[in-house]
């Protein structure tokens, strides 16, 4: 077999976030594989200097690349172009065979169109765009730009979900594109490739046998039926209308919890410090002229719904960004994990969850109803109905799913197989 090196571009295991730890899982999963060299070639910066929120992980202890052969070089600055060019000739000085960019904003396109253009050049490897979007969430009057000038070079792309191969196409209508999920490429010269893969449960976050759920349930007033919202709190993940459809289950059981756990997305800066007032004003500005609607997500605060609703004494929240080592604790104390988003494209919660075979209760948006099956491995409301949303979770409560289901429903969802159809191995 030979020996291929692969570099893996994207947020490094520095970063916050499910995009950092789903391109350090890709890597670890293919330094695993026989005769494969793997690196990780990362942002020190990944958005223009203006953007109020602090990204970096600097309260985790663990080190996910411990263990491993990867070499993660932190390379590339957003703000300083010279620095565009500086890692396209690296990537190229490694010699590899494939090279992935994680793809998840529209705005890292003039920088990643650059760079993937000077590699293309320079570099014999095949370029591959891991697409976890194309039409962004939060639509702005120059994203459809910063996405095609982002996206338009690779050789072959990836996607989790047909919503995001359907805009794929329609981005590029003139394109004859051939999908497939077997990891072979199309040889003739009009066609590219699309790969349509599952996104991989995450294998970075362990169960600790050892954790004493009950006495974490007791100290934080935790009932018998716990419903988990985790991650950044961010408005296209609903929090807000699960808060509300809480509100009505807590009316008609006593023995329910909710728990909410995760960083306000931008809320981690100090806000008196005079750099972050400047960056607020300079941000806010740029909102207004770019954004296609009105909505500032900054002001989105779905914890005040706590007190309004009444239902203080049965939610617990935990508004911090949670260091690695502490992750499994909320899934050990959960029941089942809600995300009931407004729209979605293939998240890492969702895996997350599958990693501590938790059942998960999702709004029928993008690819939620591609994975999860009503009724066996979760359970699936209507978009935007409270009274909906509130019908699963009583339905969860009176019809609890086994965790057996959800194990048999993502075990084929291995970084292995992944990795292995990347290399075109399977």
């Amino acid at each position: 077999m030979n020996n291929k090196t692969v570099v893996c571009f994207g947020p490094g295991p520095a970063f916050k976030g499910g995009l950092s730890n789903y391109n350090t899982s890709l890597a670890k999963a293919l330094d695993k594989c026989e005769n494969v060299k793997t690196h990780i070639v990362s942002w020190t910066q990944q958005y223009p200097g203006i953007v109020p929120r602090e990204f970096k992980d600097k309260v985790s202890k663990t080190n996910f690349l411990d263990g491993t052969n990867i070499v993660c070089k932190y390379i590339t600055n957003y703000n300083n172009p010279f620095t565009w060019r500086k890692t396209a000739n690296y990537i190229s000085s490694l010699n590899p065979d494939i090279v992935i960019f994680q793809w998840s904003i529209a705005l890292q396109g003039l920088p990643l169109g650059r760079i993937i253009k000077r590699l293309k050049k320079i570099c014999k490897a095949e370029i591959i765009i891991d697409l976890h979007f194309v039409i962004q969430k939060e639509k702005s009057k120059i994203d459809r730009i910063f996405t095609k000038m982002g996206i338009s070079n690779p050789h072959t792309y990836i996607v989790h979900a047909l919503k995001t191969y359907n805009e794929l196409k329609k981005l590029f209508p003139s394109r004859n594109f051939v999908l497939t999920q077997n990891g072979e490429r199309s040889i003739e010269p009009k066609q590219q490739t699309v790969l349509k893969l599952y996104h991989p449960i995450y294998d970075l976050f362990k169960a600790n046998p050892a954790f004493d759920v009950e006495n974490f349930k007791k100290q934080h007033n935790l009932k018998k039926n716990v419903f988990l919202f985790f991650g950044f709190i961010r408005k296209y993940k609903g929090l807000h209308n699960a808060i509300k459809a809480f509100s009505i289950v807590a009316k008609q059981r006593d023995d329910v919890s909710l728990l909410i756990c995760g960083e306000s997305f931008w809320n981690t800066l100090d806000k008196k410090s005079f750099s972050t007032k400047i960056k607020n004003l300079t941000f806010g500005i740029a909102k207004k002229i770019f954004l296609g609607n009105s909505d500032d997500e900054r002001n989105y605060n779905p914890l005040a719904l706590i007190d309004e609703l009444g239902i203080k004494d049965k939610v617990a929240v935990f508004n911090e960004f949670v260091p690695n080592e502490d992750v499994h604790k909320y899934f050990q104390a959960s029941n089942c994990a809600v995300l009931y988003y407004l729209t979605a494209t293939p998240s890492g919660i969702e895996s997350l969850s599958y990693n501590f075979n938790m059942p998960i209760l999702a709004t029928k948006v993008g690819h939620f109803p591609e994975t999860i099956k009503d009724g066996f491995n979760g359970y699936l409301a209507e978009a935007n109905n409270i009274d909906s949303m509130a019908e699963q979770m009583l339905r969860f409560l009176d019809h609890p799913l086994p965790p057996e289901n959800v194990k048999e429903a993502s075990s084929k969802l291995s970084w292995k197989n992944y990795a292995e159809t990347i290399l075109n191995r399977k």
